[in-house]
């Protein structure tokens, strides 16, 4: 084990981090492994493929993962703000692309083939927003001579308005929520924040309006009898069956006929095997994560990383939210993946960076450190 006195990045780094938030988040992908063991075979075997394809394939995808976590979480905030930035260009070319050279999937052009891999580049648009977002935020209330506040409003429709044209109507909202925490959290008045949450809904009114599969999802939502509601009942059928100790691992039968057991309704599949005790302590693991973040942040002196901290996390929080309500019928349908636990090579890589960014952001920096290791200011925590 590496001692304090080690000059060292990597010694630096172990005593620095906050290990609660690591080992939280090594314990969900972990969990996300045996859970993608129940979940996985049924739907390889309805597409002719392996058994455990797709656990060997999320194991192919977790490794880079836990590099792109841990190196991430190294850099200081100046090289994560420009990271982000880099990111962010990159997946708004790559979203722009996919709306013309993408494949359609249901109707949506989310996607990008990039050497033999389908990338979803939303996904890595979406830390990366948070991260320059928050920046603009601190820099705003910080110097006058800067309009960071209406850069940060400006980003909003940049971001989402490619989004929509795709459409992705679940990431639009998961981004327009969260960039209405950070505003919120930047001190602006709570008058902005509602009238902001106005236009949302009447923009959800108006993709109720335009957008077919949208409609369809809402009206089956508040009328399961209107239209297709298979998926959401198994898996309420996968809760009812599982109780509360759950059928074991591999008995689990509701799992084989629920679609996308190993994606968006992998909550509803853990159910029925490991039970709704496994899945209550699931739901307590997700909170520790977002109520220890933001502890931190709140303890943070630095505007930029308190922000951005709280933008990461309020992230990763409503994603897993979303996708749980969902799958209890609390939500309509939306195809949100659940943090390190559904499969997806895209959806992993970029929760990667998310909480690599999240604990470079919230690393203890002394200020004895800064003095004599040239930390740049802007990276002190107090």
């Amino acid at each position: 084990m590496a001692s304090r006195a080690e000059r060292t990045y990597a010694g630096e780094w172990l005593w620095t981090v906050d290990r609660v938030t690591l080992v939280a988040i090594g314990v969900l992908m972990v969990a996300g492994l045996v859970f993608l063991m129940g979940g996985g075979p049924p739907v390889a075997e309805r597409l002719g493929l392996p058994d455990f394809h797709f656990v060997n394939r999320q194991i192919f995808y977790l490794i880079p993962s836990i590099f792109i976590l841990i190196g991430v979480s190294m850099l200081p905030p100046r090289y994560v703000r420009r990271l982000a930035l880099l990111t962010y260009a990159g997946g708004m070319v790559l979203i722009l692309l996919a709306l013309y050279m993408g494949p359609e999937v249901k109707g949506s052009r989310r996607w990008f083939m990039l050497g033999g891999l389908t990338l979803q580049p939303s996904e890595f648009v979406k830390p990366a927003f948070v991260v320059l977002t928050a920046w603009l935020f601190a820099e705003g209330n910080r110097r006058k001579d800067m309009p960071g506040t209406w850069l940060a409003v400006l980003m909003l429709p940049l971001t989402i308005i490619p989004l929509i044209l795709q459409p992705d109507i679940g990431q639009t909202m998961l981004v327009t929520i969260v960039w209405a925490c950070l505003f919120f959290t930047a001190g602006l008045h709570l008058f902005w924040v509602l009238g902001l949450g106005g236009f949302a809904l009447l923009g959800l009114v108006a993709a109720y309006e335009f957008i077919g599969h949208v409609r369809a999802r809402i009206e089956r939502f508040l009328d399961p009898s209107s239209g297709d509601s298979f998926q959401v009942s198994t898996a309420l059928d996968a809760f009812a069956q599982g109780s509360w100790i759950g059928k074991g691992p591999g008995e689990g039968t509701v799992k084989r006929i629920l679609p996308d057991a190993h994606t968006d309704f992998i909550f509803a599949a853990t159910a029925e095997e490991f039970g709704i005790g496994v899945c209550i302590a699931l739901v307590l693991l997700f909170a520790l994560i977002v109520l220890r973040t933001l502890s931190l942040a709140r303890r943070n002196d630095d505007p930029f990383c308190r922000l951005a901290a709280t933008g990461l996390v309020t992230l990763f929080g409503v994603q897993a939210c979303i996708n749980m309500m969902v799958n209890v019928h609390l939500l309509p349908a939306k195809g949100m993946t659940l943090p390190f636990v559904s499969y997806g090579g895209s959806s992993l890589w970029s929760l990667a960076l998310a909480m690599g960014f999240l604990i470079a952001l919230t690393r203890k920096r002394p200020r004895a450190a800064i003095l004599d290791r040239g930390i740049p200011a802007d990276g002190y925590n107090g």
